[in-house]
């Protein structure tokens, strides 16, 4: 799951309390934002209060960095002992052989996943073994900036929105404020190459599916699906009130930060800087769309590598992050949702200091679909997302991405089996 994160890697920090006597070292690798690291560091200081004969090296880079590092460190057969996982990449990682199956400890220590929510959890439990568990998790909704509904005289969004409430409402959003024939204020800003956001709800909200559910066949093209992209491919490129790509990445990749967008879809991630922001805004449900609502859940999970010289420290570690103690702590970030139900659901989430309606994250899991992960994940997403990127720049239209899309994207599964 992609955060708003610069391109360059943040400096790694060694996260950990004086621990002198220390006959474990482990390293801890993850991707993340700077206001992460007090949060890991109170994390470590605890983990290793309660046991001190092991102690964890934290280092956290940007999202781009993170993976470059991972995979050459893996490949140079020095991993980190515990590192950071994408949901959907997990599969991939987990057929190379580089990571540790936590069945064995999970089985001397079932009550490890007591709470944990089972959507997220699911994600991890592969035929061959349990290779990770999830550390927290993000629901899609939709953040609004309530100062400009106000100047538009739009009503606030609820959950009686449909899709066709969120075009109207974004065509009446979308401004030239000096009338020189170019847009200063868009009805949406939103990422359209990746399905996290936007595109993937909306295809499950017409009744279709990105993939077949053994992940053989991608299914975007089929009928229920196809009703979905050209509701999408009108609402970018005939109404105007979608930003482009171009648009987007002239105001940092967020346009509702940028203050230019009204609307924005995006998951909790983004509650700490939207937290700081100088206008008021709020969250609502994902609209629904003529087969009901639907989002998507995806998780950031937690895993040991196979290689690790200490793989009981490694699952005390990993014990402890997604523990009561461990998520409690780690939901003072603001930047996810807890694993654990109880934790989630209490003030710690609930009325933490960010701003916004946190219910509705929750909420969302009720009708929120499980963005696919799968073997080929990466090769057939880009086969995807790069096809699409032509349909919302105008160069190719949605018919013609998909019968390009569909057998490019068949042939990257086929290619992982």
């Amino acid at each position: 799951m992609k955060a708003l994160l610069s391109a360059t890697a943040f400096t790694a920090l060694a996260l950990s309390g004086t621990a002198s006597f220390a006959e474990t070292n482990l390293t801890y690798m993850m991707w993340g934002d700077p206001p992460e690291i007090a949060v890991w560091e109170a994390i470590v200081d605890e983990f290793e209060a309660a046991n001190p004969d092991i102690k964890v090296k934290v280092e956290v880079s940007d999202w781009d960095s993170y993976w470059d590092k991972l995979r050459v460190t893996t490949v140079g057969g020095n991993p980190p002992d515990v590192f950071a996982m994408d949901a959907p990449l997990y599969p991939d990682w987990q057929s190379r052989g580089s990571l540790l199956d936590l069945s064995p400890y999970l089985a001397k220590a079932p009550e490890t996943l007591d709470g944990v929510y089972p959507g997220p959890l699911a994600a991890y439990q592969l035929s061959a073994g349990t290779f990770g568990l999830p550390r927290d998790f993000q629901t899609i909704v939709l953040f609004y900036n309530k100062a400009m509904f106000d100047a538009a005289g739009v009503a606030y969004p609820d959950d009686s929105w449909t899709l066709d409430d969120l075009r109207a409402a974004a065509k009446k959003l979308t401004i030239d404020k000096d009338g020189d024939g170019r847009t200063d204020q868009w009805g949406l800003g939103t990422e359209l190459w990746d399905m996290e956001p936007m595109w993937g709800p909306v295809v499950y909200s017409y009744g279709g599916a990105p993939i077949s559910e053994d992940f053989k066949k991608t299914t975007l093209g089929d009928a229920p699906a196809a009703e979905a992209w050209k509701f999408l491919a009108d609402f970018r490129l005939n109404d105007g009130s979608v930003m482009s790509q171009e648009d987007l990445e002239s105001y940092g990749n967020d346009g509702f930060l940028a203050g230019v967008a009204a609307m924005t879809f995006s998951g909790h991630w983004v509650v700490p800087a939207y937290s700081d922001l100088g206008f008021e805004w709020d969250v609502a449900p994902f609209p629904k769309g003529p087969a009901g609502r639907a989002t998507l859940v995806n998780s950031a999970g937690i895993v040991v590598s196979a290689s690790t010289p200490n793989p009981d420290a490694a699952w005390k570690f990993v014990q402890f992050v997604i523990s009561e103690k461990g998520q409690t702590k780690l939901t003072e970030l603001g930047f996810a949702i807890p694993v654990i139900d109880k934790v989630a659901n209490s003030p710690v989430f609930l009325e933490q200091k960010a701003r916004g309606n946190h219910q509705v994250f929750l909420d969302a899991l009720a009708y929120a679909h499980t963005k696919p992960s799968f073997r080929g994940y990466e090769e057939w997403s880009a086969a995807v997302g790069d096809t699409l990127a032509l349909v919302w720049n105008g160069e190719m239209s949605i018919d013609d991405a998909l019968a390009e899309i569909v057998p490019n994207a068949d042939a990257a599964l086929a290619n992982n089996q």
